[in-house]
């Protein structure tokens, strides 16, 4: 099937990679039906387009490319949602957002309160909102000394 993006142009789309957010997005609930692009020249940023909307497309990344490791318990409505029978099925993706905050280049952030959990076996999907994110550190390797007194 073909699709239209107002940023992509026609794309040609296998109907089996089409991911479907039943309860849509918050903040875009009517946007049920999205296809994932590889961005070109990035080995980090996707581009997540939605059939429903030619004019929505988000910039989405893996969080494991931000050293970004999440621990959180599914619901059972979340679990049935997905279609979920096994956890190794869940392809897990943040949306970046582009800011200009305090400088004249632009920063890109990662909405890490609310990954989009997707089972790569049913192609459904959903946005997982965490109230509260708990941060711990892991050292990976040791053998470099750091000074944390500019000295």
């Amino acid at each position: 099937m073909e699709i239209k993006s107002t940023f992509l142009g026609t794309q040609s789309v296998d109907a089996d990679t089409i991911i479907t957010f039943p309860n849509g997005i918050p903040g875009f609930e009517k946007d049920t039906r999205f296809k994932l692009f590889h961005q070109e020249g990035s080995e980090v940023v996707y581009w997540m387009q939605s059939l429903d909307n030619d004019e929505l497309l988000f910039s989405v990344a893996q969080p494991s490319h931000f050293k970004i490791n999440y621990s959180f318990i599914l619901t059972d409505e979340e679990e049935a949602l997905l279609k979920l029978e096994t956890i190794d099925d869940i392809f897990m993706l943040i949306i970046l957002q582009k800011t200009n905050e305090s400088s004249d280049e632009p920063i890109i952030k990662g909405s890490i309160t609310s990954p989009l959990l997707i089972n790569e076996k049913t192609m459904l999907g959903l946005q997982k909102h965490l109230p509260k994110i708990e941060q711990s550190i892991t050292l990976t390797d040791t053998s470099h000394e750091v000074s944390i007194f500019g000295g």
